[in-house]
């Protein structure tokens, strides 16, 4: 230390010539007021991490071990630790941060340390503003607040993924960890996560919920090592007591980081911290994940959202037409929408969206000719994916069938299966009536069609290896 910077330190031996230091306990009251609104293991993560330096101006000044500890307090508590700081003296009008000195001796939160000089600092001015350009995106703000529990509509091919989500949402303890969700892109994974969140979030709102695509937990990850911040990295995710990870088929192959991810996950597991991973397809179909991730993925419940079904369009449609105010979208252009946009549910509420937003802009009432105008290039592009034709190839190639004798009048059961999974898959991703799926499979009755139908819908219930057949042709005609 220069001589210049001793005759800066006052009697304290730590506090800078023109600090008020703290007696009369705020600092600790301030902890005190955290710890209930937070709880303990939130304080010791992060808070617990601060030394006091006192109140400088009208600014209180905190010091942080690492960056990352730093921008994580800015981020998530800080507007209310300011609050906080301001309910025990209305002097105080900013809060700063700053890096504590490099080989610093941490010192307990609730004493003055000394100031630190030649650190970067950042921090909340009294209304909340960061004066500092944040280092990592905040978790909480990336969750859509449209995406909640009662926005979701629940049909056949979802009902067992939003039951389990809701168990975990509304449970202390639930009996599979970790929840595994997997299906197609546009069918719900993300909205079921988000409304885990915010279900939790608020009942409890001292739990620490931590949301992330893969993609970002591993651009975290290369980022800690490049700045040296491991450490930082791994207290921020195992300190969640519920961690989300969205699209965990990004990490494959990538050795590093499913490192740090199995360690992660088993950390977690052992402090009965509750897991919820998304991928797009099952954990045995991960190309590119290390064997003891899938085993590990698979512990819990792997639930699969399927594409859906033409009953669960059309409730979707009208839960959404109920939430725009004031434009009436007819029955006729609904049940349109159902048949024809089959592809996924963004698309299909893309196509709603689409509808409504030229009807308000134009003043126009909506019509099925205005719905077939605006939409005609969505509609040819679903009407090329998918007909009874295609279904019935690929059904007979996939179980190695010649395509005549899928639509013949055997019976035997390595025919007659396939043959109602084909007809299934007509109700379900064609827009064609059950007497012209009939007609389709050589002449036969709707109520064949109908039988089949409802046959394959109570297998899949309990057969996995239907339902995995299920699911990849489905997959495998959506393109």
């Amino acid at each position: 230390m220069s001589e210049g910077e001793t005759d800066k330190m006052g009697a304290t031996g730590g506090i800078a010539a023109g600090v008020e230091t703290e007696t009369d306990g705020s600092w600790a009251r301030v902890c005190s007021k955290f710890k209930q609104e937070f709880g303990q293991q939130a304080y010791t993560t992060w808070l617990g991490q601060l030394g006091y330096n006192g109140l400088d101006g009208g600014t209180v000044e905190l010091t942080a071990p690492t960056k990352f500890v730093r921008d994580w307090i800015q981020r998530n508590y800080g507007p209310r630790l300011m609050d906080f700081f301001h309910a025990e003296d209305k002097r105080v009008k900013s809060l700063s941060i700053r890096l504590a000195a490099k080989g610093a001796v941490p010192a307990t939160p609730a004493q003055p340390v000394a100031r630190t000089n030649g650190t970067q600092a950042t921090g909340y001015q009294a209304n909340g503003a960061s004066k500092a350009t944040q280092s990592y995106d905040d978790e909480q703000a990336a969750l859509d607040p449209k995406y909640t529990f009662d926005s979701f509509v629940v049909g056949k091919s979802n009902e067992l993924a939003y039951a389990a989500a809701k168990r975990i949402a509304e449970s202390d303890e639930v009996s599979f960890n970790p929840l595994f969700l997997h299906g197609g892109v546009g069918l719900g994974k993300t909205h079921l996560m988000h409304a885990i969140a915010w279900e939790v979030k608020r009942r409890a709102p001292n739990k620490n919920v931590a949301y992330v695509s893969a993609e970002k937990f591993m651009f975290e990850f290369i980022s800690a090592i490049r700045y040296k911040d491991t450490h930082a990295f791994k207290q921020k995710f195992r300190a969640a007591d519920l961690l989300m990870v969205d699209d965990v088929q990004f990490i494959a192959n990538k050795n590093s980081t499913q490192e740090e991810f199995f360690h992660t996950f088993n950390a977690l597991i052992d402090n009965r911290c509750q897991l919820v991973i998304t991928a797009d397809r099952s954990p045995t179909d991960l190309e590119g994940i290390e064997d003891r991730i899938v085993s590990r993925l698979g512990w819990g419940l792997v639930a699969d959202i399927h594409p859906t079904d033409y009953e669960l369009r059309l409730g979707i449609l009208q839960s959404k037409a109920e939430q725009v105010p004031g434009v009436d979208v007819p029955v006729e252009v609904l049940e349109f929408l159902a048949k024809r946009i089959i592809s996924n549910v963004r698309e299909l509420e893309g196509a709603m969206n689409r509808v409504m937003a030229y009807a308000t802009l134009v003043g126009r009432p909506i019509t099925m000719e205005m719905t077939r105008d605006v939409l005609q290039d969505l509609i040819r592009a679903n009407d090329r994916k998918v007909t009874i034709d295609e279904i019935q190839r690929s059904v007979a190639e996939y179980y190695n069938l010649r395509l005549a004798e899928m639509l013949s009048q055997r019976r035997a059961r390595v025919i007659a299966r396939p043959r109602q999974v084909a007809m299934y898959l007509s109700k379900q991703l064609t827009a064609r009536s059950l007497p012209e799926i009939g007609r389709k499979f050589g002449g036969r009755d709707h109520t064949t069609v109908m039988h089949a139908v409802r046959k394959i819908e109570d297998l899949v219930k309990s057969d996995s290896s239907l339902d995995e057949d299920i699911t990849r042709l489905t997959r495998l005609l959506a393109g």
